[in-house]
């Protein structure tokens, strides 16, 4: 029997799934963050904030950001997990208020103070670990709990940049537990839908080779990455977190290689999920190398390989993906979203470059102006069918 999805309301359409209000504004936010970057950076630009101009940034972007993007998804899924109907209207109003209070908060935290500014921001985080969490076990769908943690250990990092921030001046292990989790998230959902949307196309297109199954050789590699991303949070420099890093980096290249994404050039939709995925490795590989050559290579290769690459171009792979779905359009990349995933790679590929060499700045540039085409390219292209009622509902009452 068909689940119907959401109920009747009188809230705006932008309500009615938890995708919409967040994979549209944290688009926003995360090229306007970017935008304000550079001009903080090179000290043309202040702002009333308690965290220096690299933890603004930082964590708009780890903190802010992504989790609006998790949320979307996160609030979007369960519903297919559980089959009960999403958590929308006055609820969702709730939630989006909540993040927008972070954002606020942190921008003029210097009048709130960082006590309450940290309150304020992790709140959100929390209330969205527990109305998961209530979705998932009002819907016995068990074994989706464990997508949680990361989501909950997301918030534990949040709290503590905050108070790293305040009593040690800059933040450091805070960023690279928060970036762990995530990672972890990618390694877990990521490793579920990249082999699972290329085997329905290929399924349907291309018949042949189909990508490896989810088993136990993506548990373990997943266990090791987490025990590799771990160390890392904690002894980053130590040359046993680099060599676990290493073997992460190299099980995590054979698992995508599983994957048949060589067999998916005709669809990018497709082929940017294992793109984005092949940053894992990539990352892994650049932060166990900077344990071993600090010097030729730094730390900010890995954290951005881990940050613009596997986070940002898998994060924006998901929200088209899950955006034409959702709103009744057909799996099908338009010209203008090609052109925004051709410029986050582009960004990630540029931002791990600058990183490499510093003095170059203007890779740093670029790869900032590629950033902000590739967010506001995403809202501008699907900011309309957001906020719109779903397709075929605008057909039946026409």
């Amino acid at each position: 029997m068909a689940i119907p999805r959401t109920r009747p309301s009188a809230y705006p359409a932008v309500l009615s799934y938890g995708f919409r209000p967040f994979f549209l504004l944290g688009s926003l936010q995360a090229g306007i963050a970017v935008l304000l970057w550079l001009p903080l950076y090179y000290g043309r630009l202040e702002i009333s904030s308690v965290f220096l101009p690299v933890d603004w940034h930082v964590h708009e972007l780890l903190f802010g950001y992504l989790p609006a993007v998790v949320t979307g998804f996160l609030l979007t899924a369960i519903p297919n997990w559980t089959g009960r109907l999403p958590v929308q209207d006055f609820r969702l109003l709730v939630l989006v208020l909540l993040w927008l209070a972070g954002r606020v908060a942190v921008f003029f935290s210097a009048e709130a103070g960082w006590l309450l500014t940290a309150t304020i921001d992790c709140s959100f985080l929390l209330a969205v670990v527990a109305a998961a969490a209530t979705e998932i076990i009002a819907g016995r769908n068990w074994r989706n709990l464990k997508v949680l943690l990361p989501v909950a250990t997301l918030f534990a990092a949040n709290v503590m940049f905050h108070a790293e921030a305040h009593y040690q001046g800059v933040s450091s292990m805070s960023r690279r537990l928060g970036l762990g989790a995530v990672v972890v998230l990618v390694m877990i959902i990521g490793g579920r839908i990249v082999p699972s949307f290329t085997r329905n196309w290929l399924v349907r297109m291309k018949p042949g080779r189909l990508p490896a199954s989810f088993g136990k050789f993506d548990v373990g590699t997943i266990a090791l990455s987490a025990v590799a991303l771990a160390a890392w949070t904690f002894f980053p420099d130590s040359v046993a977190t680099g060599a676990l890093l290493v073997a992460g980096a190299a099980f995590n290249a054979v698992r995508v290689a599983r994957w048949a994404g060589d067999r998916t050039l005709a669809d990018p939709l497709v082929l940017i999920l294992h793109v984005a995925f092949a940053f894992v490795p990539l990352g892994l590989l650049l932060a166990g190398l900077a344990a071993f050559a600090p010097e030729q290579v730094p730390a900010a290769a890995g954290i951005h390989a881990f940050a613009v690459g596997a986070t940002a171009c898998m994060t924006l792979a998901v929200m088209t993906r899950a955006s034409l779905g959702h709103t009744g359009r057909d799996l099908r990349a338009s010209g203008g979203t090609c052109a925004v995933f051709v410029a986050i790679v582009t960004a990630a590929i540029l931002r791990v470059a600058a990183a490499i060499a510093p003095a170059a700045t203007v890779l740093l540039e670029l790869s900032a102006a590629f950033w902000v085409a590739a967010f506001i390219g995403f809202a501008v292209l699907f900011g309309g069918m957001l906020v719109r009622p779903r397709q075929q509902a605008r057909r039946r009452s026409a």
